[in-house]
C-alpha cells in the first residue's frame, strides 16, 4: 500500500511540475537559469578615455612620436597627439570608440583624425583596431582641413572614396 502511495505522489508532483511548465510556456515566461551568466561589464567615459591615453602612451616613441601604417597610402605616418573628441563612446555591449586628433610632426597645422575601436579583455579595454578617419588636406580657400575618407551608418564604416 505505501509503494502505491508513494508511486501516486511522485506521480501527481510530476503531472503539477507539467502543468506548472505548460502554464509558464503559454504565458510567455523563461524558465529561470540555475547559473545565469554574468552582464557585461559597463565601461564609461573616463574608462575609454584612460585606455586611450594607455595605448597611445604605450605606442610613442622616446620622442612622444605616435606611428601607424596608413592602410590607404602604405606610408608610415609620424604623429603627435592632441586630443581625444568628445563624445566617446559605446557601440554595443562589447565595443567602445574613441575618436582623436594626431598632428603631422613638424606641421602642426596638419591634422589626422585617427579613430579607436576598444572591447573588453580581462579586466580593462584594450584597442583592437585603428583607422585613419579624415586626412589633413589644403585647400586655397580654407588652408588645411581634415577630409574624411569615410563616414558611419548605425556605427558601421562606409567608404566615401
Amino acid at each position: 500500500m505505501d509503494t502505491l502511495l508513494t508511486r501516486g505522489a511522485r506521480a501527481a508532483r510530476w503531472l503539477t511540475a507539467l502543468a506548472l511548465a505548460s502554464l509558464l510556456a503559454a504565458a510567455g515566461a523563461e524558465p529561470v537559469a540555475e547559473n545565469p551568466a554574468p552582464a557585461p561589464r559597463k565601461y564609461y567615459v573616463e574608462d575609454i578615455k584612460a585606455a586611450m591615453q594607455a595605448h597611445i602612451a604605450a605606442r610613442v616613441d622616446a620622442d612622444g612620436v605616435f606611428r601607424m601604417q596608413d592602410e590607404k597610402s602604405g606610408e608610415t605616418l609620424a604623429l603627435r597627439f592632441v586630443k581625444i573628441h568628445d563624445p566617446v563612446r559605446r557601440i554595443d555591449a562589447h565595443t567602445y570608440f574613441a575618436c582623436t586628433d594626431f598632428e603631422v610632426v613638424g606641421s602642426p597645422e596638419k591634422l589626422y583624425d585617427l579613430d579607436f575601436w576598444l572591447r573588453p579583455d580581462g579586466d580593462r579595454l584594450q584597442v583592437y583596431d585603428e583607422k585613419v578617419h579624415k586626412e589633413p588636406r589644403h585647400s586655397l580657400l580654407y588652408g588645411w582641413y581634415k577630409h574624411p575618407r569615410y563616414t558611419f551608418v548605425k556605427d558601421k564604416v562606409v567608404l566615401l572614396y
